[in-house]
């Protein structure tokens, strides 16, 4: 029987205090007439070792949110304060932070991009997308494409896929590595994917050891509840063009791809930089979970806004004395 909060049933909300379904799903305070649960995001880290499995994490958790006012306020609030964090991110100057999105197709990456960022001033943001790789990044190792877009400090950079597409699909797609033109003896089956993997976290440490904080998402969709956006893109004349017909290639390969997710995230999440495993069935919970882990890794940096030093300070002081005093 699973943990009370790896299970979400879906039955009529009932609020009684001594009854209805959500009394036997996760422990409650009560609220007058409604519920508060408390969001802990350290709860959905993958934590380093050899005892995680991805087949324990839900696609579904009890709501962080009582109704659609409820989590529209929640959000905002959120978004309000990850925009003053970004702006003491980039008034300090001295960190970067790096928020890595994977996820099967259809969990939302890009609806939690735009959310969860809403509020954040583009200045000091920037988007990644990385696709198929071109022919001049097939000629260089596999973490050139993404090193180069690396956020540099006081910004925020997203990858909306990343380095990590080089052990999952790449692992679930052998055949790409032929168009990589490895030397032979890298080739071995067990070798190339380990030798990824402390190459992933070796950059992973160097970044954190220069002052670049990296935090790592997991959209963990449903198969069931991949069917049902996949069916809408296509019922939905303005969602078509999000259809691709390799989508449902890469949906037959489904349990290929929790393999290859499992054993890279057990490999790449560490103390430093870790995964974020985040039931994605519900978009509206899966954002502010996302939120709430980015606002709490950037409380977590010992950030301040910069002060003048004495002779500096006067200065200040000696012209806004000025314009005081200035007639309009």
């Amino acid at each position: 029987m699973p943990a009370p909060e790896q299970s979400f049933r879906t039955k009529p909300f009932s609020s009684k205090r001594n009854g209805g379904w959500l009394a036997n799903v996760l422990p409650v305070h009560f609220c007058d007439s409604f519920l508060l649960v408390k969001l802990d995001s350290a709860k959905f880290r993958v934590r380093p070792g050899h005892g995680w499995r991805l087949t324990n994490s839900p696609t579904a958790t009890r709501p962080y949110y009582n109704s659609k006012a409820d989590y529209r306020k929640q959000i905002e609030e959120r978004t309000q304060e990850l925009a003053s964090l970004q702006s003491l991110l980039y008034a300090h100057n001295r960190y970067a932070l790096l928020i890595i999105f994977q996820a099967m197709d259809a969990a939302g990456k890009d609806s939690s991009i735009k959310h969860v960022m809403s509020g954040v001033n583009p200045e000091g943001c920037e988007v990644y997308s990385f696709k198929k790789p071109g022919a001049d990044e097939l000629e260089h190792d596999f973490l050139w494409r993404t090193t180069r877009c690396l956020p540099e400090r006081g910004r925020i950079g997203i990858f909306n896929r990343s380095y990590y597409e080089e052990v999952l699909v790449v692992r679930v797609h052998p055949q790409v590595l032929r168009g990589q033109n490895l030397p032979a003896e890298l080739l071995e089956e067990g070798l190339l994917w380990k030798g990824r993997f402390q190459s992933i976290n070796d950059l992973e440490s160097h970044l954190q050891r220069n002052g670049t904080h990296v935090l790592k998402f997991f959209l963990h969709i449903s198969k069931e509840e991949q069917r049902k956006r996949l069916l809408a893109r296509l019922e939905d004349p303005t969602k078509n063009w999000k259809f691709e017909a390799g989508d449902l290639e890469e949906r037959d390969l489904w349990n290929d791809y929790m393999a290859a997710y499992e054993e890279c995230l057990r490999a790449t999440s560490t103390k430093d930089a870790p995964w974020y495993v985040i039931p994605a069935d519900d978009k509206k919970n899966a954002r502010l979970i996302i939120s709430q882990a980015i606002v709490d890794r950037l409380k977590s940096l010992k950030m301040n806004y910069p002060r003048p030093d004495g002779a500096y300070q006067k200065e200040l002081e000696s012209i806004a004395k000025l314009l005081k005093e200035e007639k309009s």
